[in-house]
C-alpha cells in the first residue's frame, strides 16, 4: 500500500497503516507530536502502537531540535543478521544444546560478563577506535558516570524483554544467525537523563504533552545530549558487534566439522537520531521503532518470536523519510497478554521452536504481535524482501 494521508496540526500525517486498526492513544500521540512548533515532517510505519511520549514505529523530522523521549529509552536499540556457510541439514535434531551455549556464552536479561570482553580475542573482530570509543566516556553526563564498570560489563550482553539472539533457517534452508538488542543500561539511564532535562526547560513548558520535551539547535543542552545520544548509539552497535561474534565463535565450535563461514554482518539501528537532508534542508529525522530503507540499504524486519523474520533492502521513498518498519509491532500491551495468554498458549504458538516456553515470556508470545507478513505488505512501497527466515532457536532474556 501507499500512505494515507490525515491532516495535522502543523504537518500531515503520512500513515502505511490503516488508522481504523491504530489504537486511539496512539493516534492521539502522532496528533501531539504534529503540532511541534520544529517539526517538518511526520511517517508512520505499519507496526505503529502506543508508546512513552511518541509513537512506536513513527518516524519525526525536525528543524533545529529533536525529543529524547521519540528515540525512546534504549537508544542504538536494533537488528543485526549474519548468513552463514550451514544448511538446515547441518543442524541435529536436537537443538536445545545449541540454545545451551550460547546462553552460557552471552549473559541474558540483566545480566553482564564477569569481566569485560576483549574484543582483541574475538574472530575477526575490528578493535580500531575501541580504545578512543571509550575514552568518549568521560565526556557523557556526570550522572551516569559512575555506571562505567557496569556499561564494560554489559557490553555483549542481550538484556530481556523483546530482545533476543536467533538461529534461523530461510526459505532456501541456509542458515542465518540474528539478534536484537541496543544501548542496555548505559543508554537507558542516558535517555532518562536527557528527558529530565528537556522537561525543565522554559520553552517546553507551553506543550500539550510533556514527554514531547526538546532540545533546540545552539544550545548547551543540546550540545550535550547529541554528544551522549550518539555515544549511545554507537554503544549499542558494538554491542550487537561483539554479541555476533560470540554467537559465531559458539556456532564454530559446534559445526567444528562443517567449517563455517560467515557472510557480511547487517545491522541497523531502530530507535536512533540521523542527520538527513530532505527538500534542501537539514533536518533531525528519530526513528523510533523504524529502520533507514534509503535505496540499496539492508534492513532487518523481524516478527515474533515464531513467526520468522525478513532480511529487506530499502527502496528510497522520501515520503516515508527513508523509512520502513521494525517489526511486527505489539498489537496488545504486555500486561494484557500475560492476562489472556498461558504457557500452554505460548507453547503452542512456538511449536517447533527450541526456546523458553515458561511464564516469564508469556508477554512475548507470537498472538501478542501484529501479523508480519501483513506488515511487511503494507510496506511494499518501501523495502523489497531480499530474504524470508524462519527461527529454529529463539534464546530469550
Amino acid at each position: 500500500m501507499s500512505y494515507v494521508e490525515i491532516p495535522g496540526a502543523k504537518v500531515p500525517i503520512r500513515m502505511w497503516a490503516d488508522p481504523a486498526t491504530v489504537e486511539g492513544v496512539a493516534m492521539q500521540q502522532l496528533h501531539n507530536v504534529s503540532t511541534l512548533p520544529w517539526i517538518k515532517g511526520l511517517a508512520v510505519m505499519p507496526d505503529v502502537h502506543y508508546g512513552k511520549g511518541a509513537t512506536v514505529g513513527s518516524v519525526i523530522a525536525m528543524h533545529g531540535a529533536v525529543c529524547p523521549a521519540a528515540v525512546g529509552v534504549d537508544i542504538g536499540c536494533g537488528m543485526s543478521a549474519v548468513r552463514t556457510s550451514l544448511t538446515a541439514n547441518d543442524l541435529p535434531g536436537d537443538l536445545s544444546r545449541l540454545r545451551s551455549k550460547i546462553e552460557e556464552a552471552i549473559p541474558v536479561g540483566r545480566g553482564m560478563h564477569d569481566d569485560p570482553v576483549d574484543p582483541g580475542r574475538l574472530h575477526g573482530f575490528a578493535t580500531a577506535g575501541w580504545g578512543e570509543f571509550w575514552g568518549r566516556f568521560d565526556g557523557v553526563a556526570d550522572a551516569v558516570k559512575f555506571r562505567q564498570d557496569r556499561a564494560t560489563k554489559q557490553m555483549g550482553s542481550l538484556g530481556g524483554g523483546n530482545h533476543f539472539i536467533e538461529v534461523c533457517v530461510d526459505t532456501s534452508d541456509v542458515v542465518w544467525l540474528m539478534l536484537h538488542s541496543g544501548s542496555r543500561n548505559i543508554g537507558k539511564e542516558l535517555a532518562e537523563f536527557h528527558i529530565g532535562q528537556a522537561q525543565k526547560l522554559p520553552h517546553n513548558q507551553g506543550l500539550i504533552d510533556r514527554d514531547l520535551a526538546v532540545f533546540v539547535a545552539d544550545t548547551p543542552q543540546m550540545a550535550a545530549y547529541r554528544n551522549d545520544l550518539f555515544w549511545a548509539q554507537e554503544y549499542a552497535k558494538h554491542n550487537r558487534a561483539i554479541m555476533m561474534k560470540l554467537l559465531q565463535d559458539v556456532v564454530r565450535k559446534e559445526f567444528k566439522k562443517a567449517r563455517v563461514t560467515f557472510e557480511q554482518e547487517i545491522s541497523c539501528h531502530h530507535n536512533y537520531v540521523a542527520e538527513e537532508r530532505y527538500d534542501g534542508m537539514d533536518l533531525l529525522v528519530t526513528r523510533k521503532g523504524a529502520i533507514r530503507a534509503g535505496s540499496g540499504d539492508f534492513g532487518i524486519i523481524p516478527g515474533s518470536m515464531g513467526t520468522g523474520s525478513y532480511i529487506v533492502k530499502g527502496l528510497g521513498n522520501e515520503a516515508s523519510f527513508n523509512s520502513a518498519s521494525h517489526g511486527a509491532g505489539r498489537k496488545m500491551s504486555r500486561n494484557a497478554a500475560k492476562r489472556r495468554f498461558t504457557t500452554q498458549d505460548l507453547a503452542d504458538q512456538t511449536r517447533g521452536v527450541e526456546c523458553r516456553k515458561d511464564s516469564g515470556v508469556v508477554d512475548e508470545i507470537p498472538g501478542a504481535y501484529k501479523p508480519i507478513e501483513k506488515v511487511i505488505d503494507q510496506q511494499r512501497d518501501l523495502v523489497e524482501v531480499v530474504a524470508k527466515l524462519k527461527q529454529v532457536v529463539c534464546v530469550k532474556g
